[in-house]
């Protein structure tokens, strides 16, 4: 008796699209998803680049003499 049901869910949305209309609704789903894309993208868990339903890969790669000095310089 306390929850929302689904016909109040329907009139609240439909109660929005009147009042906003579906173009700015639209523009405003942009705007929140870049703001999360960028949000991740600043905590570092940025997975985009990756296709879908593939794992990112890492490749060990063998580092000899400075370049392996430079490599460890620049991730402390």
């Amino acid at each position: 008796m306390g929850g929302i049901g689904i016909w109040q869910l329907v009139i609240v949305l439909l109660i929005v699209f009147l009042l906003f209309g579906t173009k700015r609704l639209k523009g405003l789903g942009s705007d929140v998803g870049e703001a999360i894309q960028g949000f991740r993208k600043s905590m570092g868990g940025d997975n985009a680049s990756a296709a879908p339903g593939q794992a990112p890969v890492q490749q060990p790669c063998p580092l000899t003499g400075q370049a392996a000095q430079q490599q460890t310089d620049r991730q402390a």
